[in-house]
């Protein structure tokens, strides 16, 4: 395990792929992430399949959450994050909710509200998709989402909308 400098900021990330080996890209983003110096994983939730968010007439997602402790700030995260997303092969076409290899979000840092213009956290979204609450609910319960409610009454308000773990 690396052992992180200063005290640690107890991040989640969300990690989604519908396109070349979904379940493959979501594993090597794992550990991609898990090899960014200054992070160290905590927990990763079960896979999920999705349906997709956005234009019907592409490939359906799976998607997962990973717990991690960090020492970097939010925005040298995001980069790192967005170099795995780059490696693996994600082409930035400008669609939205589009096909994609991989996306990383970082759904929760801390307990900290950021609002730039890279970056929103909590991730805008996060309340009312399935595909992230439950995930997020599997590996942390008893988590309060800043400015948003305790996970556990936001997956309890959000119907799974074909959400299905994979085994």
């Amino acid at each position: 395990m690396k052992s992180l400098e200063s005290v640690p900021i107890i991040a989640y990330i969300g990690l989604g792929s519908n396109l070349a080996t979904p379940v493959a890209q979501i594993r090597s983003a794992r550990a991609a992430i898990a090899a960014i110096n200054g992070v160290q994983e905590l927990a990763f939730s079960g896979l999920y399949h999705s349906l997709p968010m956005g234009p019907q007439d592409q490939p359906d997602y799976i998607n997962a959450v990973m717990a991690i402790a960090t020492d970097l700030p939010p925005l040298d995260l995001l980069q790192g994050l967005q170099k795995i997303e780059n490696d693996q092969g994600r082409v930035r076409t400008g669609q939205h909710w589009g096909a994609r290899t991989l996306d990383l979000d970082i759904l929760i840092y801390g307990d900290q509200k950021i609002d730039q213009p890279d970056l929103t956290v909590p991730h805008k979204g996060l309340a009312d998709r399935s595909f992230v609450l439950y995930p997020l609910f599997e590996i942390a319960p008893h988590l309060v989402v800043p400015g948003k409610g305790r996970v556990a009454d936001l997956v309890a308000a959000c119907p799974l909308a074909g959400l299905k773990r994979l085994d």
